[in-house]
């Protein structure tokens, strides 16, 4: 029985009948495997005609497409659901109608019963596995039944999807979901399920069908991207790196980028492949979280800070201009002040271009939510100030010594001022510069200036004057 017929056998209740949804609006929280989910969500939507809402006005769809990673979640997005009926009820006493809602996502995945009880106002609640069956739950909407979908069918659900639309230069390209590491702090493998890997050859046929639509790069997704595994189109074994090879050999497409990794899934090919694919970006996003390796070990990350060291060496070596990047979790159960100095050591001995970096927050079911030695929040906050500037100190150093380089852009936006453009450089930096182009032009430019987030450029040809 899927989830979505044990929870109608429980009796859902029955809300008003309403007309079909003519506008949407997808609104994706965390991670950029999300952010794909959105985009596909929204391609369903379009099958059935549906149209996103004109920039500032009310949609009658609106789909909250939420995260589990972030402190507090599900309260957040309960706040969102008290917004959209405060709202909707305004609407309504205005001869208006107020939005249909559905909660999709992780949060939706774990809470799926309690959101349904907790927010009668919510018609649809569907999980990160399941909603290419939207549809369906939208026609039992319109009609008044509350829908609940979180079953998690074998990546089945790409099968349901339809062909990809035109999203602008850069696209994302879910290549691997879940994740079997059971990191003590992280909810993943119960959100998203065990790690699978998508066949080689959809993702080369959606590769292609992106660029067709427009792309110039894309990013390969999966919460353990580097774990994808397959076979190609000669039926021999082929991991992440057999397909980066594949996917470059797609007219049109410039660049290849991946995230996220685990250190634990890194093998010799993918560290080759930064030195031998032209195409494949020189940036690494490889999280570490804590340079102390009994915090390491509680955390169950199944690594050390030394192995992760030598593998950052292997790709420096390889690729000596990569930037990297990584993730780290500070006042993790028990953390000592000497163990989060361990950490900031690692950073400086790294000297990450960028790098995220959050407070332990307890997720409900997970190991670590009941481990000894919770840490205060007042340590917590300081330990994270501390950290955050550190990294800003190298993020900065590593922006400036970009100055005077030359490199390619890729124009993704148009900047705040006329004839100013926004793209990204090879190493992910946020560039803007002048001049006449379009979104999608890849501009070669010299960096001029330099500053925390971003770097200002001269296009070549007037970098000299």
């Amino acid at each position: 029985m899927l989830a979505s017929e044990a929870h109608a056998a429980k009796g859902a209740g029955l809300m008003k009948p309403q007309s079909p949804p003519k506008t949407y609006r997808v609104k994706s929280f965390g991670c950029q495997m999300n952010v794909y989910d959105g985009e596909r969500m929204a391609e369903l939507l379009g099958e059935r005609g549906i149209q996103p809402a004109p920039e500032g006005e009310e949609a009658d769809l609106v789909i909250l497409n939420t995260c589990h990673i972030r402190e507090k979640a599900a309260e957040k997005v309960y706040s969102d659901i008290g917004r959209l009926v405060k709202a909707g009820n305004k609407a309504e006493a205005q001869g208006g109608r107020a939005p249909m809602i559905a909660v999709a996502g992780c949060v939706a995945q774990a809470e799926g019963e309690e959101i349904m009880a907790r927010a009668p106002a919510v018609s649809i609640v569907v999980g990160p596995q399941a909603y290419h069956r939207l549809p369906e739950m939208l026609d039992k909407a319109a009609q008044g039944e509350r829908a609940t979908d979180t079953d998690m069918p074998a990546i089945a659900k790409f099968d349901g999807l339809p062909a990809r639309r035109k999203r602008g230069p850069s696209a994302f390209l879910t290549v691997q979901e879940g994740c079997d590491k059971f990191c003590t702090y992280c909810v993943v493998p119960y959100t998203r399920g065990a790690e699978i890997s998508r066949p080689f050859s959809h993702l080369v046929t959606e590769a292609r069908k992106l660029v067709e639509t427009g792309a110039k790069e894309i990013t390969l997704l999966g919460q353990n991207v580097n774990a994808w595994s397959g076979e190609d189109e000669k039926g021999r074994a082929a991991g992440l790196a057999g397909l980066i090879h594949a996917l470059a050999a797609i007219d049109g497409l410039e660049r290849i980028r991946y995230t996220t990794s685990h250190p634990n899934d890194m093998d010799e090919a993918l560290i080759a492949a930064h030195g031998e694919v032209s195409k494949l970006m020189p940036y690494l996003h490889l999280p570490v979280q804590s340079g102390s390796d009994r915090v390491l070990k509680a955390m169950n990350r199944q690594h050390t800070a030394e192995s992760y060291l030598r593998l950052l060496e292997q790709f420096r070596a390889v690729r000596p201009d990569i930037a990297l990047s990584g993730d780290f979790i500070v006042g993790f159960p028990s953390e000592t002040e000497a163990e989060f100095e361990d950490t900031l050591r690692i950073v400086d001995e790294v000297r990450y271009a960028h790098a995220f970096s959050f407070k332990y927050s307890p997720r409900p079911g997970t190991p670590a939510a009941t481990m000894d030695g919770q840490i205060a929040p007042e340590i917590m906050d300081e330990r994270l100030q501390r950290l955050q500037s550190r990294i800003a100190q190298h993020q900065l150093a590593f922006n400036q010594a970009s100055v005077g380089k030359t490199c390619k852009v890729l124009v993704e936006r148009t900047g705040r001022n006329p004839g100013q453009w926004l793209g990204k450089s090879p190493w992910l930096q946020s560039v803007w510069f002048d001049g006449d182009y379009a979104i999608g032009d890849l501009v070669e430019v010299q960096i001029a200036e330099a500053g925390p987030n971003s770097l200002m450029g001269l296009v070549r040809e007037n970098a000299a004057a």
